[in-house]
């Protein structure tokens, strides 16, 4: 063979082998976005905090995993519509829960979940499950009751972050126990608060009531006109685990700031 056919072969066979590799990158690639796709769309939901509802349980710039798992499929459980989680499944649940694939368990008492705002399905809201079928809720007095008992209500210390946007003074904070035994802290930043006390709501069944931690500043199942009791098929999942977080006037993709405005102690933190 001539020294021109060598190094044509050399040249085909280092072209051929640039392009093997690169087919095994675009591979790699496609595999990696098919494995996200499936794992965000069937099993966890990143999702971000953007307001003080859920103080000092969650805060704004805590980004977190929810588990889809956690209570079935239903028909908001993934970014685009399937009609077999519509009307169509109502013959084929358990009367309790029309519109929803029971694969795991049922929402409890203390969970915090991400759920569809009934008054508008656009909404993503996440709050803590308080009320469950059939239960009595009642706010007396700034004291959670639920079917006539009031719930164990603490006083611990004080919360204060100044680095939290618009915290600037020390807010009562309280740990309530749920009858179930789940514990959880409360902020009560206006004693005698407009929803502090409430009518005694009855949850209709299958549904569910939701409040928030940040007891004064949460838009929640007390306000009927706005959120009031959430359906079963309205629930997207429950919120397990904080896997990142950040200052609140910081960006997730901010990364030259990381050093100086991440909160490295909330990573992985169990909800």
């Amino acid at each position: 063979m001539h020294k021109k056919d060598h190094t044509m072969a050399a040249a085909q066979d280092t072209r051929r082998k640039s392009e093997d590799g690169l087919w095994e990158t675009v591979k790699v690639i496609i595999q990696a976005l098919l494995i996200a796709f499936v794992v965000r769309t069937f099993f966890y939901q990143p999702f971000n905090i953007p307001s003080a509802s859920m103080y000092p349980t969650l805060k704004v710039g805590d980004y977190l995993f929810v588990s889809k798992l956690s209570y079935g499929y239903g028909k908001y459980s993934f970014n685009f519509s399937l009609g077999m989680f519509g009307k169509e499944l109502v013959s084929c649940c358990p009367i309790d829960f029309p519109g929803r694939v029971v694969l795991a368990d049922t929402p409890e008492r203390g969970d915090v979940a991400v759920f569809k705002l009934p008054t508008d399905t656009d909404i993503d809201y996440i709050k803590r499950v308080i009320g469950l079928p059939g239960d009595r809720v009642q706010m007396r007095d700034g004291i959670l009751f639920i079917n006539g008992q009031a719930v164990k209500k603490e006083r611990i210390e004080d919360f204060m972050d100044l680095s939290e946007r618009g915290l600037s003074a020390p807010v009562a904070q309280f740990q309530e126990t749920l009858p179930n035994g789940v514990t959880y802290h409360v902020l009560d930043t206006e004693p005698m608060g407009e929803a502090d006390n409430t009518e005694e709501y009855v949850v209709p069944e299958g549904h569910y009531f939701m409040m928030g931690d940040n007891r004064d500043n949460s838009q929640d199942s007390r306000y009927m006109n706005r959120v009031g009791y959430v359906p079963i098929e309205n629930f997207v999942g429950r919120a397990d685990i904080i896997f990142f977080s950040v200052s609140p006037d910081a960006s997730l993709f901010e990364v030259w700031r990381w050093p100086f405005v991440v909160r490295w102690s909330r990573f992985f933190n169990l909800i």
